[in-house]
């Protein structure tokens, strides 16, 4: 039907090669596309949701095979925090795994030189022992609140090394950690903790509020890389390595983590709101701890660059300037 699979080589990324970059408006892609053109690469293909629905698995066959793109990095999916997860997890777990199985088997048919795919640190068991190695996947059971979204990712990355295993396919996975940054869903409803602390802490500096009220008790420990690392880390993988060098696949993280109560501090200073932050004990606080072991990361020669507060004023000035299309 298409083209013969590829078999595993040191197919480095080039600057003329033509890469199909899968989820290019959300964080993750978003970075991914900025990272991409700052390295000299040109010709990238996207297409937003309106013009290819990844769950449609013969709109994704036509476009393979009409682009026939030699690199593909898999940043699409359907994303959210706990209060999402938990209202619709048949649409994050169907969503995901036909976004998954339909561009990685596209991938296959028509002749892709490597492909990357983003999974999610919520992929490891609830409980696991930390910080948690990629030997910890599938130890033990599942975070309830995001379960269909893990288990969606989990099936990515199998479905990566399975497609290595039989067909000799140059198709690598990532982990990253929790990410935050320029381009973050700001939401109420739907986003990640960073960028809803940011929301709130802003509207309530602007409105005199004295107190923000926040999810959960605060203990949970948490690790957060800004989108950008987390996109030269996917960048330099393509470089420089191949699927057989990451095992069936790598965590991307800082290997530091606080505790939200820390984060809410660091943002509220961040942001300039100075009245009291309470929290909402009756919220779920997901997770205790996520912290990622990085280690076989830094032994293939990368390490984040942007810490922390560095990162939270940055992606504050991003909200400061979108705040009008939010």
């Amino acid at each position: 039907m298409g083209m013969p699979p590829t078999t595993t080589t040191n197919n480095r990324l080039h600057s003329s090669a033509k890469i199909y970059l899968a989820g290019h408006s959300g964080l993750a892609g978003s970075a991914l596309l900025r990272r991409l053109r700052q390295g000299g690469y040109n010709n990238i293909l996207s297409r937003r949701h309106s013009e290819l629905d990844l769950t449609h698995q013969a709109a994704v066959q036509q476009f393979f095979e009409r682009e026939r793109p030699d690199y593909v990095f898999l940043a699409a999916a359907k994303v959210g925090g706990i209060h999402a997860n938990r209202t619709y997890p048949a649409d994050f777990g169907y969503q995901n795994l036909a976004i998954e199985t339909n561009v990685i088997h596209a991938s296959y048919e028509y002749g892709v030189k490597k492909l990357l795919f983003l999974g999610s640190s919520c992929i490891y068991p609830k409980f696991a022992p930390q910080p948690m190695a990629e030997s910890c996947l599938l130890t033990g059971p599942l975070e309830p609140t995001n379960e269909a979204y893990a288990i969606a990712k989990i099936a990515g990355i199998k479905l990566c090394a399975a497609y290595r295993r039989q067909y000799g396919s140059n198709f690598m996975s990532v982990m990253p950690t929790n990410l935050y940054g320029p381009g973050d869903n700001y939401d109420l409803q739907n986003a990640h903790v960073v960028p809803a602390l940011i929301r709130k802490m802003h509207e309530a500096k602007l409105a005199g509020s004295k107190e923000v009220m926040i999810w959960g008790t605060g203990t949970p420990k948490r690790e957060f890389l800004i989108s950008d690392d987390m996109a030269d880390a996917c960048v330099y993988l393509m470089e420089r390595h191949d699927a057989g060098d990451l095992d069936e696949f790598i965590n991307v993280g800082t290997g530091e983590d606080l505790t939200v109560a820390e984060l809410a501090k660091l943002v509220a200073t961040t942001v300039g709101f100075k009245g009291q932050l309470t929290f909402d004990r009756t919220k779920p606080d997901g997770t205790p701890r996520k912290l990622l072991d990085v280690r076989k990361l830094h032994a293939l020669g990368w390490r984040h660059r942007i810490a922390l507060d560095e990162g939270l004023r940055l992606t504050y000035a991003d909200f400061q300037q979108n705040s009008g299309r939010i």
